[in-house]
């Protein structure tokens, strides 16, 4: 099974092999509201750990979806511009937003697990 992992700013990376998903945890959607506008990144477009990488926009609030590692967009999930709810229905199904190929794995290190994460999101209440 893929490996999940977790950021500071609410997104999720499961890993499979050099590519990693990414999109935003159901803790971040609920935040958010009612997502009405996804905006994607490029295919081809190399990006830094830390850099915003997409948009996604609810009736409160835009956020900037930010990469957690440092790679190469391989893939993006075009269907969110027609369905953005997917990001509140599936969070981490369909609804997820870019895939990169990882340029360095160590940088996964200072990611957390979902117990880690799950505390972190506790002690935010």
């Amino acid at each position: 099974m893929a490996s999940v992992k977790y950021t500071e700013e609410h997104e999720w990376v499961r890993l499979d092999g050099d590519v990693a998903t990414i999109g935003i945890t159901d803790y971040a959607q609920q935040q958010l509201g009612d997502v009405v506008f996804v905006e994607v990144p490029q295919v081809g477009r190399k990006v830094e750990k830390g850099e915003s990488v997409a948009v996604v926009e609810s009736v409160k609030a835009a956020s900037d979806i930010f990469a957690p590692v440092s790679g190469e967009v391989v893939e993006a999930n075009a269907a969110l511009t027609d369905s953005p709810g997917d990001v509140n229905a599936e969070p981490t199904g369909k609804g997820w937003f870019f895939k990169l190929r990882i340029a360095d794995k160590a940088e996964l290190d200072g990611l957390m697990d979902e117990e880690a994460y799950d505390a972190f999101v506790k002690n935010l209440g």
